[in-house]
Parts: C-alpha cells; sequence; structure tokens
C-alpha cells in the first residue's frame, strides 16, 4: 500500500524565529490520523532565523537525529557535548533516561533548515548518548547512504530500535532501487526538490508511506534530497 503525505497538508507553526512544518502530531498540532508511523514519530522541518533557536530544554526514552539542509546549528547538553553541525553532518542523541539540551542558530546573518527526527527507542531507561557523523554528498549521490542503524552498519550512527535511515540525493537520470524485507513498511520524505518514488511524483515536503512494498525504487530527480526510512 502506498500512500501520500502531501507537503500542503502538514501541521504548520510560524513562531517568528521559528517556521515549522509538522509530518507527525507535535506540540499545539495534533491529527489523529498522523500520530506517527511505526516507531517513527516526528519529522519537523524546521527554518530557525539568524542569532535565535530552542532554548535549554529536556527529553527521555528518544532517538533524536538532527539533520542540517542549510546553515549551522550550535549544540551544548547536558552530557558536556558541545558542536556545531553543519551540512553533511548527522547527529544522534539517544535521550534515554534524561538529558538537557540547547539548540540555536550561530550565525548572525544567515538562517538554518534542518529536519529534527524523532525516532522511539526498542528499549527505555538506558543511558543518554551523543554521536556525530559526516556524509559527503559524494557518497549521497545516486544512492542511498545509510546514516542510522541498529548496529551501525557501514559507518553509520547508531539508533536503539529496528530502523535504518538513508539519505539520497538524486538528479536527471540517477536512479536506485532498495529491497525490503517482507514485513517491513518506509517512509520516504523530501527534503527538497522533486523525485518519483514507485511510480509516484513527489516535491519538497511531500512524503510517501509504503507498507507490503517489495522495494524502494527512486527516480527522475530534479535537485533531490531524500531520507528513507526502513523500519519494523
Amino acid at each position: 500500500m502506498l500512500e501520500i503525505r502531501k507537503s500542503e497538508d502538514r501541521g504548520h507553526a510560524n513562531h517568528g524565529w521559528l517556521d515549522s512544518y509538522h509530518s507527525f502530531s507535535f506540540a499545539d498540532y495534533y491529527d489523529p490520523d498522523h500520530m506517527g508511523f511505526g516507531p517513527l514519530r516526528v519529522i519537523n522541518d524546521d527554518r530557525i532565523v539568524a542569532g535565535a533557536g530552542f532554548g535549554t530544554h529536556g527529553h527521555r526514552d528518544m532517538e533524536i537525529i538532527t539533520y542540517v539542509l542549510e546553515g549551522e546549528v550550535a549544540h551544548r547538553d547536558s552530557m558536556g557535548t558541545g558542536s556545531t553541525i553543519r551540512p553533511g553532518d548527522v547527529q544522534r542523541m539517544s535521550a534515554g533516561t534524561g538529558v538537557q539540551h540547547s539548540e540555536f542558530n550561530p550565525s548572525q546573518e544567515n538562517g538554518t533548515h534542518l529536519l529534527q527526527i524523532w525516532i522511539q527507542p526498542a528499549v527505555q531507561g538506558i543511558p543518554p548518548s551523543y554521536e556525530e557523523k559526516h556524509f559527503d554528498a559524494a557518497e549521497k549521490r545516486g544512492r542511498l547512504r545509510l546514516i542510522a542503524s541498529p548496529d551501525a552498519a557501514d559507518g553509520s550512527t547508531l539508533i536503539h530500535q529496528d530502523a535504518k535511515v538513508y539519505v539520497g540525493l538524486f538528479d536527471g537520470a540517477e536512479r536506485t532501487s532498495l529491497p525490503l524485507a517482507q514485513g517491513r513498511r518506509a517512509y520516504l520524505h523530501v527534503a527538497r526538490g522533486e523525485v518519483e518514488v514507485n511510480g509516484v511524483s513527489l516535491k519538497a515536503g511531500d512524503a510517501l508511506k509504503m507498507t507490503d512494498a517489495a522495494s524502494v525504487d527512486i527516480a527522475h530527480g530534479k535537485a533531490a534530497e531524500v531520507l528513507l526510512f526502513d523500519m519494523v
């Protein structure tokens, strides 16, 4: 089964300093038909103005992935981690028993565009942890690059759930196909550009939910960047 989640149907909140689109119910946006998909609970498409950001706040028992599309994010947390992540970087934070952190756009001139992703873990009450890795554009060009997995395969970041997260860049004749094991579900989010997935045309902000699909087939990209979740 294929189900399209259109960009314009997402929840939207503009706080001035933050312009955010919610693929699933989040904060003041509630839609009982879009509470998550399998263990995937949040995809927030956030734009943060120069010099602004999220003050110190807490999380627990959640796998949190930050993927920067444009600009920078300065991260600080109660584990003692301090880092600035940029396009190509993947930040994974396992909140576990609890963590406090802040995220700011350190630039005084340029905005930041990022995806904030939450995946519900298969285990609770683990010690909080942090990981950050960089994946060059060449690694994602015309293919799906694994960036998060339950066994840190292929140099990916480690998440505590039976889920694999891929990122790919597609343009022109570039195409790829990823087989899906029986019983798996897949969710593909278009971060930017346009692309065709399993014969369905999608644009930036759109997503495609897939259950009982034999594979995920990607083609006809136009400056497209996609994230794919292969999940239990």
